[in-house]
């Protein structure tokens, strides 16, 4: 996109109580911003949902020159922007109607076909929480996903830092410009998180600060992921908002379960009950769900020649060993297991270098 093109996008973008869902329509209806801009009010007026107000702010002078402002700041800053019907544009983010017409960002970010998950939860995150967020994230590492979260205090930094850990890409979406950061305690981890991953925003430099800004930073968390993950929540939240949009969106939603006394447990076990949320025990539950499959020998980690199995891992094993390549269903059947708990055992298999997938959700011994 040439500078004439980012200015006409990013006065667009500046319009009050435009939304991105009507500037999508006068973009396809019009070809691009500029015509917009370039437009009779007459014609302008004929689409549905623009009203008389909204054509007048379009032949407001006041939104080029606050374009032309933040095109400054975009290339003082290097700033990379991706606009919705471009290539570099998020592809999940693409189905969202309500999905920015244009974003920002920063660092190394690559989604090329990647699996991108989102974690989310409370900002006062438990021991627990902390302990289970941290040893999930460890045991997907292999199927390399990229995660995204909010970088908030609690859930949303404790996922990023275990990603950056477990050497994983990692994007926190932001509800401010990227002129600041927040919380400001988290700038220290800004480096290695843009060095992993980086950030986006569909916020300006001059946005002011604003905690409504959280709710609509929400819609990209989970636009921009497959899946989202709700580690602990009260009974209300900002995850729950997250997990809502999700599945708006038709993506899948995880929850993780806790004892109805707690907390932050409340919104994870409503989510459960009410049917809009997969539980979540273990890595293998995610990897069951989305079908992802460990797709070549060498990323399973800490292979060993001689590998020692729990007793039901052995059961499972003895079983492969015997019947050759099996489906997971027939392996549950035949073990007498639950088929969520095989899928479990299974992965944690194939991570000791045990087993391995094949397409068609079959296993074998190695």
């Amino acid at each position: 996109m040439d500078s004439q093109d980012l200015i006409y996008t990013l006065a667009l973008q500046h319009i009050p109580n435009l939304g991105d869902t009507t500037a999508k329509k006068l973009i396809r209806q019009f070809g691009s911003a500029k015509n917009i801009f370039q437009e009779k009010k007459s014609a302008l007026q004929k689409i549905d949902g623009i009203g008389k107000i909204r054509v007048q702010e379009l032949h407001d002078s006041i939104h080029l020159k606050a374009a032309e402002q933040e095109l400054k700041f975009i290339e003082q800053h290097k700033i990379q922007t991706h606009y919705f019907k471009h290539e570099n544009y998020p592809e999940k983010l693409k189905h969202c109607l309500d999905g920015p017409i244009l974003m920002f960002s920063k660092g190394n970010i690559d989604l090329h076909k990647k699996r991108i998950i989102s974690v989310v939860g409370t900002r006062q995150i438990t021991s627990h929480g902390t302990s289970f967020c941290e040893k999930l994230i460890e045991e997907i590492a292999v199927l390399e996903p990229v995660i995204i979260s909010g970088y908030a205090y609690g859930v949303d930094i404790t996922a990023q830092k275990a990603a950056v850990k477990n050497e994983l890409q990692t994007i926190g979406c932001l509800a401010h410009g990227l002129n600041q950061i927040y919380p400001r305690s988290h700038k220290k981890y800004m480096k290695e998180i843009e060095e992993n991953g980086g950030f986006f925003t569909d916020f300006w430099s001059t946005d002011n600060f604003d905690r409504n800004n959280f709710l609509k930073r929400n819609r990209i968390i989970a636009g921009l992921s497959e899946a989202t993950i709700v580690i602990e929540s009260a009974e209300k939240g900002g995850a729950l908002v997250t997990a809502d949009i999700a599945i708006s969106y038709d993506r899948e939603v995880f929850a993780v379960p806790g004892r109805p006394t707690d907390k932050f447990s409340i919104g994870c076990n409503n989510l459960i009950k009410a049917q809009r949320a997969h539980v979540l025990t273990s890595a293998a539950d995610l990897a069951y769900i989305l079908n992802w499959e460990i797709e070549k020998e060498q990323k399973i980690v800490q292979k060993q020649l001689f590998v020692e199995l729990e007793e039901d891992e052995q059961k499972l094993y003895e079983f492969l060993q015997i019947q050759g390549k099996t489906e997971l269903d027939i392996v549950a059947l035949n073990c007498n297991f639950p088929t969520f708990k095989t899928a479990s055992l299974l992965l944690n298999m194939e991570l000791k270098g045990a087993i391995r997938p094949l397409p068609g959700k079959l296993f074998e011994v190695i």
